[in-house]
């Protein structure tokens, strides 16, 4: 049985486009929350880190196997972030992401995280493609580029 990841499909004829846009659910649990019971600063960071790679993941691309086979990786060049509303304990939260801006050894995320369709907080995450070796820029695979701007699209 093949793998059901958007990579399985293309390789059986299916050119439908990837979705814009990925959707992460997470749960709130007391190790996520600080002494005041609210979601501690830093995890927010966490839940898109999940978020992106497990849109990785849904697109084929597992990040061990890329740097093993391609000598590359994704880095956080850099990351503006809003607080808007704080989530609590139990929250059953949903981490959005989309592509802002697609380069070749580059692209910007924009993600958000809701409770209920209420919007808490923003980030605009900039990751680079790094050769691993020489620690630095290099371009991302042709194949998961290709992908992305499928779904940029």
């Amino acid at each position: 049985m093949q793998p059901n990841t958007p990579a399985a499909a293309a390789a059986q004829g299916d050119t439908s486009p990837p979705q814009p846009f990925f959707m992460l659910p997470v749960r709130v649990y007391y190790e996520d929350t600080d002494a005041a019971g609210v979601v501690y600063y830093a995890n927010y960071l966490r839940f898109c880190e999940r978020a992106r790679t497990e849109w990785l993941r849904a697109l084929g691309f597992e990040q061990q196997a890329m740097m093993s086979s391609t000598g590359t990786a994704f880095v956080v060049r850099s990351v503006h972030a809003d607080y808007l509303v704080p989530a609590r304990l139990d929250d059953a939260l949903e981490v959005v992401t989309r592509i802002g801006t697609l380069r070749r050894a580059s692209l910007l995320f924009n993600q958000e995280i809701r409770r209920q369709g209420q919007l808490l907080f923003t980030a605009q995450v900039l990751v680079a493609c790094i050769d691993t070796h020489r620690q630095k820029p290099a371009p991302m695979p042709a194949n998961l580029h290709a992908l992305f701007e499928r779904s940029f699209a």
